[in-house]
């Protein structure tokens, strides 16, 4: 802080006066791009003060598959020197640039079903949905009955990663908000029904295994308030036959009518008029 009171901001922190000499140096800011012919650098865009004697130059780029990026110079002085040199040239993208999807590595580019036959896909050593096996399970059902240690498995599932696929599952197309599951009756739901095959450990208070041959989930994980028209109890009842009543026939409404005799008919009784046939 000064005598006279006010704030006196550090050179780094106030905004860099915009030196002229080297502001005005666009042909020599333009004379700097060597990389290609000079019919793929347009007008001159932007200059930009990056410190004490140094600008940036920003042009136009006309390169084919560079649409909205511009190349910049940066030139600088030294002090009492009218002498403008290059310090860089760079190509950067522009606001409206063309740019690439942001590179992601290849564990986060996985997708579900992209494993395929012949594929190998390894699991980091610090993956956290993994603890090692001699470690308790975390689930007081597994540690009641087994022990990890020395039974074949280096790794098995933590708490996070139980969690993990457990959420993934219930959000999923085996879940309670599945089409199917929406549309089955509302007590028709896996938990309850006949075919439903429960998971051990933690898991099993909230997901089994369907094993009806005939439902949509056979053989696949799904949540307790799942469901389907193949529950076990959806039961067809029987019909029930209707007795058929006799036909009745009411004579008092035939009202009798007489007809009369049409040209050429003749009475029963009569003698068969001629035809005239031999």
């Amino acid at each position: 802080m000064g005598n006279n009171g006010r704030v006196t901001r550090p050179a780094s922190a106030r905004a860099a006066r915009l030196d002229q000499v080297c502001a005005a140096a666009v042909e020599v800011a333009r004379a700097g791009i060597t990389e290609v012919d000079a019919t793929e650098v347009g007008e001159h865009l932007q200059v930009v003060a990056e410190g004490d004697r140094l600008v940036t130059h920003y042009f136009e780029c006309r390169l084919a598959g560079y649409r909205g990026w511009r190349w910049a110079v940066t030139v600088t002085r030294v002090p009492r020197s009218r002498t403008v040199t290059i310090c860089e040239t760079v190509l950067l993208p522009g606001p409206d640039a063309l740019l690439a999807p942001g590179w992601l590595p290849w564990q986060d580019r996985l997708k579900p079903g992209d494993l395929g036959p012949g594929d190998l896909l390894p699991t980091p050593a610090d993956d956290e949905r993994l603890q090692p096996g001699y470690l308790l399970s975390d689930d007081p059902a597994v540690e009641e009955t087994a022990w990890e240690l020395g039974l074949g498995r280096p790794r098995v599932l933590s708490r996070e990663g139980r969690a993990e696929a457990a959420q993934r599952w219930y959000d999923g197309d085996h879940g309670p908000s599945a089409p199917i599951s929406t549309s089955a009756p509302a007590a028709a739901r896996c938990g309850s029904c006949g075919f439903y095959l429960p998971l051990a450990g933690q898991l099993r208070q909230c997901f089994g295994v369907c094993g009806n041959f005939y439902a949509p989930d056979d053989g696949r994980v799904v949540s307790t308030d799942h469901g389907c028209g193949a529950h076990s109890e959806t039961l067809v009842e029987a019909e029930t036959a209707v007795d058929e009543m006799p036909t009745v026939y009411d004579d008092s409404a035939v009202e009798p009518m007489s007809v009369s005799r049409a040209p050429g008919s003749i009475e029963s009784g009569e003698p068969a008029e001629p035809y005239g046939h031999p």
